[in-house]
């Protein structure tokens, strides 16, 4: 059964890297003892990897970044649970296409190796990444990602300020955009949230809460607690 702690962003205001949400992370990775890290949606993974390592150490467990060693595939195949990092999202499925890692971990993950994302860590658990805040800097093969979950998802999810003197598209009117051509829901997931997907049930948590929008219908607010049962299919 698929585990998956899904999470908006890796910070929050005030709060350092992934601290918001310290205690979902601790328990998501009971029984756990080290994690391995997959720090290919940045640049500097080295840097990157240093600070998830930090911060997975005060938290109590070990970890490993995929980018060390010469066998990605067969780290994947013995690790004890995955964290994917935020940055960007083309970069990191590009990557990810490249050291031939979707299928991989796609098939770990639906067997019940625990999978944790955050902001493109996140994007990538979707059908695919159509819904991405993010600019495509490279070209990945295409936008087939790893399809752990039957709907979107839009990480830092921004509600239109009407005070705002912006007169660009706002973030509703983007993923309205989305589904005027297709057909799977969205969920908009404000910084501060997460879900918890464990096989095929979830639930909203963290604060701030998330916007779901369907094609044809009015948008509906989720708060902490609300189930996301009705995403998945009977």
């Amino acid at each position: 059964m698929k585990r998956l702690l899904l999470i908006s962003s890796s910070r929050t205001h005030g709060t350092g890297f992934l601290e918001h949400a310290e205690l979902a992370i601790k328990q998501h990775l009971s029984g756990v003892s080290r994690v391995t890290f997959v720090p290919y949606a940045l640049a500097n993974r080295d840097a990157y990897a240093r600070l998830a390592e930090k911060t997975f150490r005060q938290f109590g467990f070990e970890m490993n970044s995929l980018h060390q060693t010469s066998d990605p595939v067969g780290m994947v195949e013995e690790s004890e649970a995955l964290f994917t990092g935020g940055g960007n999202t083309f970069r990191l499925l590009k990557t990810l296409y490249d050291n031939r890692l979707i299928d991989s971990i796609r098939q770990r993950v639906l067997t019940g190796l625990p999978y944790m994302g955050s902001s493109a860590g996140t994007n990538i658990t979707c059908p695919t990444i159509r819904t991405t805040n993010d600019m495509p800097i490279v070209e990945p093969p295409g936008f087939a990602a790893l399809d752990l979950i039957p709907f979107q998802i839009n990480p830092h999810f921004l509600d239109a300020d009407p005070d705002s003197t912006h007169q660009g598209e706002s973030r509703e009117t983007r993923l309205n955009e989305y589904l005027e051509e297709n057909e799977t829901p969205v969920l908009g997931i404000r910084e501060g949230c997460w879900l918890r997907i464990e096989g095929d049930s979830g639930t909203v948590e963290g604060t701030h809460g998330a916007v779901l929008f369907r094609r044809d219908q009015p948008c509906q607010q989720m708060s902490t607690g609300d189930s996301l049962n009705e995403l998945f299919p009977n």
